[in-house]
């Protein structure tokens, strides 16, 4: 079971645990995390569960698909190098400790 840390804008940081397989978005959703919407229930057709991968992350997750860098052009706060969408990134026992950031417009 993979853990996730989730950093706040406000420096709050929480650490939950996740399921093979399970996105990103689900786990924050499962947990009650703020700043996750997911409007569109992780259907790649919304920008409500945008996270900033920690940079020391960033290689381990695996490329953003076309459909999601143009979602990506959606989000309330401008993307960065780091966004992406949480529904779109699946936990792994690679990425065990993912450390995402949730943005300042997301609270």
């Amino acid at each position: 079971m993979p853990a996730v840390t989730f950093v706040q804008a406000s420096g709050e940081r929480r650490t939950v645990q996740g399921l093979d397989g399970e996105s990103v978005m689900q786990v924050a959703r499962r947990h009650g995390l703020p700043g996750i919407v997911a409007d569109c229930g992780g259907e790649l057709s919304c920008a409500t569960c945008h996270v900033m991968v920690d940079e020391q992350w960033l290689e381990a997750v695996p490329v953003r698909s076309p459909d999601e860098e143009e979602m990506l052009e959606c989000t309330a706060e401008m993307p960065t190098a780091c966004s992406r969408l949480a529904c779109q990134v699946r936990l792994t026992p690679a990425l065990e400790g993912l450390v995402v950031h949730v943005p300042r417009s997301q609270k």
